[in-house]
C-alpha cells in the first residue's frame, strides 16, 4: 500500500478527534477477485487523508447523544401502516431484527430461518424488551438505521465514511492481505475478531470468548491502531450500493465525498415490495459472520443494506475529513 506525503495530519482541536486515528491518504486495492461477485474487480483507488473513529460507536457514546438531543431511532418508531399495508400484524409494533439460532436448517439460503422481527427490540434492549445495555456500555451499539447513524454523525460534528475510505482503514497498511492482519484467519490458532467459529447458525463454538458482541477493545488493533474493522458488528457507510465499476488493475480512481451522500446513485432491491427501499453499502462482517457461511469477515467484503434495516449486528463509526474539521460537534 502506498502513502503520499502530501496528506500529513492537520492540526485540529484535540476535542474534535478525540479517540479517533489519523488515516494518511494514498492509493490501494480496492476490492477482491476471489470471493463474492460484488467485491470485483478489485482496482486502484485513491482516499485523501481523514480521522476514523478508534472503535464502533458504544452504547455510552449512543446514550449520550441519545440524552443530548432527545433522538428516537426507527427502530422505536411503529411503521406507518399507510406505506407498509402488506406488512405482517406481528411487524406493525416498533422493534428490530434479531439473530435466533433455528432448531433446524433447511438451507443457508434462506435467512428468515434466523432472523426473527422482535416488537421492542432497540438499542436499549439489544435482545429484546426484557433486555438492557446496563453491562454492554463498552459494546458496539446495534439496531441503528441508517437515518439513526448519520443523525449521531451530525451531532458529534463528523460524518459517515465512504466505503473507500473505510476499506483503506481496515486494510491497516497491507496490500492485498486476506485479512485485516495478514492471510491467516486465526494466526497461531489465536483469534484476530469477534466471528463465528462452528456450523453456522446451529453451533458456534465461541472459541473467541463471545456468543454476541463483544467489547470494542476486546481484539488487537489493526496496523492503522484500529479496532473492530471485522467482526463484532456490521459497519454502515455513505455509499449507495451498486456493484464496483469496470476497471482493471492500473486503473487509478480517486473517489471523491459526496456530502449529499456517496459516490454513487441511490439503489433499490427490485425484489423488494412497494414501496422499495434505497440500499447502503455496509462492511466488515459480525459475529455472525462462519467460514461455512458468508464469509465476509474480510476488508474487501460488501454488502447491501436498505437503509431502515436494523438488526443486532449492524453499527456504525465516523469520520473527519479536513474539509469537515471546522464543523461544530455536539451542537
Amino acid at each position: 500500500m502506498l502513502r503520499d506525503s502530501e496528506y500529513l495530519e492537520p492540526k485540529l482541536d484535540e476535542s474534535q478527534t478525540e479517540d479517533m486515528v489519523w488515516i494518511p491518504g494514498g492509493t490501494f486495492r480496492m476490492g477482491s477477485d476471489h470471493h463474492h461477485a460484488e467485491e470485483a474487480p478489485a482496482h486502484r483507488v485513491a482516499v485523501d487523508g481523514f480521522w476514523i473513529d478508534r472503535t464502533p460507536v458504544t452504547n455510552v457514546q449512543f446514550r449520550e447523544f441519545v440524552q443530548a438531543t432527545g433522538h428516537i431511532t426507527l427502530a422505536e418508531v411503529p411503521p406507518d401502516p399507510t406505506l407498509l399495508p402488506d406488512t405482517l400484524p406481528q411487524m406493525r409494533h416498533a422493534g428490530s431484527q434479531l439473530f435466533m439460532p433455528p432448531q433446524r436448517l433447511r438451507s443457508l439460503r434462506d435467512e428468515s430461518q434466523w432472523w426473527t422481527f422482535v416488537p421492542g427490540a432497540n438499542w436499549r434492549h439489544p435482545q429484546g424488551p426484557r433486555t438492557n445495555i446496563n453491562v454492554l456500555g463498552s459494546h458496539p451499539v446495534v439496531h441503528v438505521a441508517w437515518s439513526d447513524a448519520q443523525a449521531y454523525a451530525r451531532w458529534a460534528g463528523k460524518d459517515l465514511p465512504t466505503e473507500a475510505e473505510w476499506e483503506f482503514a481496515a486494510r491497516g497498511g497491507l496490500e492485498d492481505e486476506e485479512y485485516a492482519w495478514g492471510n491467516a484467519l486465526a494466526p497461531g490458532g489465536v483469534h484476530m475478531a469477534n466471528t463465528w467459529q462452528g456450523n453456522f447458525p446451529l453451533q458456534n463454538l465461541c472459541e473467541d470468548g463471545y456468543d454476541r458482541t463483544s467489547p470494542v477493545r476486546a481484539f488487537p488493533p489493526n496496523g492503522f491502531g484500529v479496532h473492530d474493522m471485522i467482526g463484532n458488528v456490521w459497519e454502515w457507510t455513505s455509499d449507495w450500493w451498486s456493484p464496483h465499476p469496470p476497471s482493471d488493475a492500473t486503473r487509478l480512481t480517486r473517489i471523491p465525498h459526496n456530502p449529499r451522500g456517496g459516490r454513487e446513485q441511490a439503489s433499490c432491491d427490485p425484489a423488494q415490495p412497494e414501496p422499495a427501499m434505497p440500499r447502503k453499502v455496509i462492511k466488515g462482517g459480525s459475529h455472525l459472520s462462519a467460514p461455512n457461511y458468508c464469509r465476509r469477515y474480510r476488508p474487501a467484503a460488501r454488502r447491501a443494506a436498505a437503509v431502515d434495516a436494523s438488526t443486532s449486528d449492524l453499527g456504525f463509526r465516523c469520520v473527519i475529513r479536513p474539509a469537515d474539521a471546522t464543523l461544530q460537534p455536539k451542537l
